[in-house]
């Protein structure tokens, strides 16, 4: 259950870290700013990257 908690946390964390560089680069190129449904998504998928990736494995 601990693998679980881990996991989620560093899911969150890449998660947020698309999201803060994807709106700090909108901002340096001289956009609006702002959060795109994109990047939301982009987002979403490294997270959901990180949490499948950290599984572990069979016990033996």
């Amino acid at each position: 259950m601990r693998d679980r908690g881990f996991r989620t946390i560093v899911a969150v964390l890449v998660g947020l870290a698309v999201i803060y560089f994807g709106v700090t680069g909108h901002r340096s190129n001289g956009g609006q700013g702002g959060l795109s449904g994109g990047v939301v998504l982009l987002a979403l998928l490294a997270a959901l990257l990180v949490w499948w990736l950290l599984k572990p494995g069979a016990a033996k």
